[in-house]
């Protein structure tokens, strides 16, 4: 069982690249979806009931993989979910209906959501360990994976057919899995240093009434935040090319730049928890969110609209991770399972949501939502800092 600096640290890089991989398959697809939607013929709102089979895969299966990281271990669930969500992206182009397509990506964000438990259970571990708030690390990585894949399908939107394109991503998920899946599978879960050996390997915790409503605070701050990435990942490249009228591959770098101003401001996230904390770090970042997400939504410009993408990005960057970190903190892998649930709750209410309100009003109209919704978890956020504490 790791316990000495140099097996923290190969586990620590091992678990950065599955959240880079996780973010670089799921961006693959994104920058992919008006292809898609042309080839199936499908409106707003019929993409919209489509696009909701990937969050409502991640959902069912969230609580499942909680049970299942407990019983064989956070690094196992991970790398098999790897193994799933790299085969099941090549699916999507394969369909000419929309029935069809949402079929293929439930089982898309079934892997999808199974991935994001089992490697935030096993970074919660590795983070109370290391005995520093570096969780925002984690999804850096995965945000510097979903710029990746977000810029790679700029550069190939008009070469490579859809198909094409996510068979490539497939084959570097396998090879990448194959590599950094060894370092997982050869260790188990370090024992943090304030922690009984049985709960290190995942068992159940005993929570009380209070821990448990702390969970799902936390989890409604995911759900806030995971309605704006899912929207943005969703309507974002869709609302630039049309309604301002940008080429498909100039929609795909606004995709881009939101994964970027994640990247960036989770890449900083450890130090503004330090010097702030958690209370802080919420609701400055929902606040700058809601006025970043007006501005992307209205603006009437395409370079206007990029910027307010990348506001949103560095605002949202960090309410993930701290509300994941905190819940799993709380109740291990069963907290990070309920944060995790409700926070893709966000993005199994988000498609559908958004596609019906463009149709009844505008895609622009309709994207104010994230915003309403970032202004939300600010709110949450200080209303709940002493319980929360911090």
């Amino acid at each position: 069982m790791p316990g000495h600096g140099s097996d923290l640290t190969r586990l620590r890089i091992a678990l950065t690249v599955f959240f880079a991989l996780d973010g670089f398959v799921f961006a693959g697809w994104v920058v992919r979806i008006p292809a898609v939607k042309e080839q199936t013929g499908a409106s707003a709102s019929a993409l919209g009931l489509a696009l909701l089979g990937v969050s409502a895969g991640a959902v069912v299966t969230m609580t499942l993989t909680g049970r299942l990281c407990r019983r064989f271990g956070n690094h196992r669930v991970t790398v098999v979910c790897a193994v799933l969500l790299s085969l099941s992206v090549t699916l999507p182009p394969l369909t000419h209906s929309v029935l069809a397509l949402g079929a293929v990506l439930l089982l898309f964000g079934a892997a999808y959501g199974g991935i994001n438990v089992a490697f935030n259970s096993a970074a919660v571990d590795l983070v109370a360990a290391l005995r520093r708030p570096v969780m925002p690390s984690f999804h850096a990585a995965f945000s510097l994976g979903g710029m990746i894949g977000a810029g790679l399908g700029a550069l190939v939107a008009g070469s490579l057919s859809p198909a094409r394109h996510l068979l490539g991503l497939a084959v570097v998920g396998l090879l990448v899995t194959a590599v950094a899946g060894r370092t997982l599978l050869r260790h188990e879960p370090p024992v943090p240093p304030d922690r009984t050996r049985s709960r290190a390997a995942g068992a159940p915790r005993r929570t009380d009434r209070r821990t448990r409503a702390l969970v799902i605070v936390f989890g409604l701050i995911a759900l806030c935040t995971a309605y704006g990435e899912g929207a943005l990942a969703d309507w974002g490249v869709l609302h630039l090319e049309q309604d301002l009228g940008a080429s498909p591959g100039a929609a795909a770098v606004g995709y881009s730049c939101f994964a970027l101003a994640m990247t960036v401001g989770r890449l900083t996230g450890t130090t503004l928890l330090e010097r702030l904390g958690r209370t802080r770090t919420v609701v400055a970042g929902g606040a700058t969110a809601a006025a970043g997400m007006l501005l992307g939504s209205l603006a009437p410009s395409l370079w206007a609209a990029l910027l307010g993408y990348a506001v949103t990005g560095i605002g949202l960057a960090n309410l993930f991770p701290v509300a994941v970190e905190r819940a799993g903190t709380l109740a291990g892998p069963s907290g990070v399972a309920v944060a995790s649930t409700l926070g893709y709750g966000g993005m199994l209410l988000g498609p559908p949501a958004i596609g019906f309100m463009a149709d009844w009003f505008t895609l622009p109209a309709a994207l104010t939502s994230v915003a309403v919704l970032a202004g939300v978890a600010a709110v949450i956020g200080f209303t709940t800092r002493r319980a929360a504490g911090g």
